[in-house]
């Protein structure tokens, strides 16, 4: 696939994600967690050459793509979202000009399986780097260590206490369902571009079905639960299409989960993953300027 439409489409799904009020995430509208809106944009900017660096691979393209963000944004703005583009960018490659959802996923697939020690290096380099939140220790592999095992073992090691790594163990099954399933069943039906009630919908139906992942890391399962139960009657009300905005109880939401310092970042980052996937493949229609 032209490189070009991957790269509009990453830059087009990453506006769209700060476009729209996504609760305890950083938007236009709401800054938080000591970051604004700005600085997610200027680090997609950075990212597209790294992603998107024909024939490159995995690893190659997640150490690039942090290094540059760092450099524009001094702190971890995206890395669950290249970590998760970046096999996806390299499938789309190989599956041709105009791919099916069947032959994206039979790529993926060999993309996954065909990864290396030397890619688990080069992401374990950037992991290291961005310097997550509450990363913590893990007793096989830990990212502070050399890693022994490819990429894709290493993240097998960490899918059960990590939803991004549980991707890369399972053929990035969330940004088909829920994720492109969601999209599909609230896009316009006048082939429209997607907008804010279908973005809502696609975050809640990560966050009010699986505990958030960054929030597990820094503040336990038991928090991370609560705040999926929060959002679960929020899924529902967006999944029967409402305008979630205009329920003013939605906003103040959003401001209570920061003044908590609850950020659900790793539901943030499958968002713009699914919709950088959903777009590229033809499924939805995404804004050129949010």
């Amino acid at each position: 696939m032209n490189a070009e439409r991957l790269r509009r489409n990453f830059l087009r799904a990453c506006a769209l994600d700060v476009a729209v009020r996504k609760p305890g995430n950083v938007s236009a509208a709401s800054p938080g967690h000591g970051m604004h809106a700005g600085l997610f944009l200027a680090s997609a900017q950075a990212a597209q050459d790294g992603l998107f660096t024909q024939g490159a691979s995995v690893g190659a393209r997640i150490e690039a793509a942090v290094a540059a963000t760092l450099s524009v944004a001094g702190c971890n703005t995206n890395l669950g979202i290249v970590l998760l583009c970046a096999p996806l960018a390299l499938a789309f490659e190989q599956a041709g000009a105009a791919p099916s959802e069947a032959s994206l996923r039979a790529a993926l697939r060999s993309v996954l399986a065909a990864l290396d020690v030397e890619d688990a290096r080069a992401a374990y380099r950037a992991i290291g780097a961005a310097r997550p939140g509450g990363l913590g220790r893990a007793e096989a592999q830990d990212v502070a260590a050399e890693p022994t095992v490819s990429l894709l073992e290493a993240m097998r090691l960490a899918a059960r206490r990590d939803r991004i790594a549980w991707q890369y163990a399972n053929d990035h099954a969330d940004l088909f369902d829920p994720g492109l399933r969601t999209l599909e069943k609230l896009r316009p039906a006048n082939g429209m571009p997607v907008g804010a009630p279908a973005v809502q919908a696609l975050f809640l139906a990560f966050l009010g079905r699986f505990p958030d992942a960054h929030i597990v890391r820094k503040f336990g399962p038991v928090q991370a639960q609560a705040v999926t139960a929060e959002a679960l009657p929020w899924l529902q009300r967006a999944e029967q299409g409402e305008s979630l905005d205009a329920d003013p109880a939605f906003g103040a939401w959003d401001e209570t989960l920061k003044a908590r310092g609850l950020n659900p970042g790793t539901s943030a980052d499958l968002t713009v993953a699914s919709l950088f996937l959903a777009g590229t493949l033809g499924a939805v229609s995404l804004p050129a300027s949010p």
